[in-house]
């Protein structure tokens, strides 16, 4: 399935669920797919008032590349800035597990309450195939997290599969409305 008006795929595509291959040499055609990236984000964010879209890893367009795009001002639509990790690794996991609100540009309308760790490490290359190392808390921590997830054919859903208790929908006005798991969920569970 996929969201032909941003081309990004939607589960339950089984491409979603493919694991990403690595990226050697960084060419034109790489760079080409980061800007289709960027631009996925920004135009699926122009119909929806109340949504930011944070970041996008390749596969959620269909192309199985270990390739992560994530929005430098997540608080501000008008910046469309982002930054670029190729190859993206958790080299260590630290501080504690919270729950917090995930949504996905793959998973239509649904977010979930997912347990992440609050901190890691992590490795990657930048878009000129420079490696670096950095360490991220916070949201940042989460959005990384998530992203890397989706290159190892996992989803935020996957998560929470067994906290019936963890989904939500987005309301016309902004806002979460619980949704109860055998009424909402399982009957029309796309999820997997």
């Amino acid at each position: 399935m996929l969201d032909q008006k941003y081309n990004i795929v939607l589960l339950p595509d089984p491409k979603l669920r493919q694991h990403s291959q690595r990226v050697g040499l960084i060419t034109d055609d790489i760079k080409t797919i980061i800007a289709e990236m960027e631009a996925a984000v920004t135009e699926w964010e122009k119909s929806r008032p109340h949504e930011v879209g944070v970041a996008l890893a390749a596969i959620q367009l269909g192309i199985p590349l270990r390739i992560i795009v994530i929005r430098n001002n997540y608080e501000n639509k008008e910046d469309k800035t982002f930054s670029v990790f190729i190859n993206p690794t958790i080299t260590k996991y630290e501080g504690n597990i919270e729950e917090d609100y995930e949504g996905c540009l793959s998973v239509q309308d649904i977010y979930g309450k997912v347990p992440r760790y609050n901190k890691i490490r992590i490795k990657s290359q930048d878009v000129n195939g420079k490696e670096f190392r950095m360490t991220v808390d916070g949201f940042l921590a989460r959005v990384l997290q998530h992203e890397i997830d989706h290159t190892h054919g996992l989803m935020f859903v996957d998560r929470i599969e067994d906290n019936n208790d963890g989904y939500y929908r987005l309301k016309d006005d902004g806002k979460l409305e619980k949704l109860d798991y055998e009424k909402d969920i399982k009957p029309v569970y796309i999820l997997r």
